[in-house]
């Protein structure tokens, strides 16, 4: 089994990566694979709504990272998703590119456990961390939780290490997706995954 992280800072060994860091100790004591995907720092594009991507499966951008974590996610087990907080939200970079990502590809991250990471500073990580935690609850991805929400506080990575409750939280998160992914897989041969309703309903509001 594998899980995929990813760093969204623009900062390959900062906050967010050390985060990371901790949440992989524990998945690869528990025998699950890791890897660690960084974001880097751009230009990265956002959705321009040309659905090019409903008929090839991929975002018609080529240009960065969306179509490359999309083939990562699909040999994937579980994912999860690091982001320092910019203005009490994730990296408006990071998003743009998981926008495209979970769009074009949704089919890469159904049913498969997802948690969100954020760091930040002082301020704003709950509303960092909703805004991450949407993007699995709508492609139907079991949310894994920590012992409290996922977040790290510190200016530099050696701040960040002082913040005890914080690793505490990111090691729990690690063992706590281990044992989901376990779980899933010892429940194959004895639970069915839930059939999808086809076609997929959409109601808009204004008509």
């Amino acid at each position: 089994m594998k899980v995929l992280l990813i760093n969204g800072s623009p900062n390959k060994n900062g906050c967010t990566f050390t985060a990371l860091s901790e949440v992989t100790g524990e998945l690869e004591k528990n025998g699950i694979e890791t890897e660690i995907f960084h974001l880097g720092k751009g230009p990265f594009y956002g959705c321009i709504a040309c659905l090019s991507c409903s008929k090839t499966d991929k975002c018609v951008f080529d240009g960065d990272p969306c179509n490359e974590i999309a083939e990562k996610a699909k040999k994937a087990d579980g994912l999860v998703i690091g982001s320092p907080v910019y203005y009490a939200g994730a990296n408006g970079a990071l998003c743009a590119v998981l926008d495209r990502v979970f769009y074009s590809s949704r089919d890469a991250f159904e049913r498969k456990p997802g948690a969100a990471v954020v760091s930040c500073r002082r301020g704003g990580a709950g509303s960092a961390f909703d805004r991450l935690n949407k993007y699995f609850t709508i492609n139907s991805m079991p949310v894994v939780a920590s012992q409290y929400w996922n977040s790290v506080h510190g200016n530099t990575p050696d701040e960040l290490r002082q913040d005890k409750e914080g690793l505490q939280v990111m090691r729990t998160l690690g063992r706590n997706m281990a044992w989901l992914l376990k779980s899933i897989e010892a429940s194959k041969e004895l639970v069915a995954e839930p059939e999808r309703e086809r076609p997929r309903a959409r109601t808009n509001f204004i008509r």
